[in-house]
């Protein structure tokens, strides 16, 4: 498949749209049982790329957030990858729209999804998504990641954030967001096939977010436990073969 035959991604960008004005407010409703915001999660999910990359990260990365919503990660990627260029992609154009207003600025911006076919190949070191590929159609998410692929340059890394399909609490949280209750999850296992389809090697998979706010003070047991498929979301961190 030649990159510009790459289908469309995700739901429709009207569907989107129209979910976009209250798209945080659904969503931390959602998480509400968790006793953090969606703010939390988004910290904790790069602070935690971050460590795995170890000696491998490199400050100045110029970075990729797929499927970006809202822009909820830009602060973090900031903070824990030191990014010297954003540039969020998105179906949905008011919800670039919104992003831009609240964290646009010099070296962050936010696009339509199709934007990222006119960048140049291997334009990014880094690329990240969190639950974006769920509601993706299966037989669009392979043409999904060659696009990340595309974008990234040799040696590049893919840090791919899912809700973990083993976990019946994410399960259930997820049919409490009116935009997750249609969503087809990935298993870790799958979504390890569909990144090395798309070319990349997979560097290690974790699991996260073990232990509810009330639950806090057992956070720090979590990351002698991240190998095993108890989290609520997953990473599969992957790399472009250099």
């Amino acid at each position: 498949m030649r990159v510009n035959e790459l289908p469309a991604t995700d739901k429709s960008s009207a569907e989107f749209d129209e979910v976009a004005a209250a798209y945080d407010a659904e969503l931390n409703r959602g998480l509400r049982f968790t006793g953090e915001s969606k703010e939390y999660f988004a910290d904790a999910r790069l602070a935690w790329t971050r460590r795995v990359l170890g000696a491998r990260f490199q400050p100045g990365w110029r970075c990729l957030d797929f499927g970006c919503g809202t822009g909820t990660a830009t602060p973090y990627l900031k903070k824990h990858v030191a990014a010297s260029r954003i540039l969020g992609v998105d179906v949905s154009r008011k919800s670039c729209d919104l992003a831009t207003r609240q964290f646009g600025g010099e070296g962050v911006g936010f696009a339509p999804l199709e934007r990222l076919d006119a960048d140049a190949p291997g334009e990014f070191d880094f690329a990240y998504c969190n639950g974006v590929f769920h509601h993706i159609p299966p037989p669009e998410r392979a043409g999904a990641a060659a696009r990340v692929f595309r974008a990234l340059r040799p040696g590049g890394w893919f840090a791919f954030w899912e809700n973990n399909a083993w976990n019946p609490v994410t399960r259930l949280l997820m049919r409490l967001v009116p935009f997750d209750r249609d969503a087809v999850m990935l298993f870790p296992g799958e979504a390890r096939r569909l990144l090395a389809g798309a070319g990349f090697e997979i560097e290690r998979t974790n699991y996260l977010f073990i232990f509810p706010g009330a639950l806090g003070f057992l956070r720090p047991v979590e990351h002698a436990l991240c190998g095993l498929p108890l989290g609520a979301q997953y990473l599969v961190l992957a790399r472009k073969r250099a």
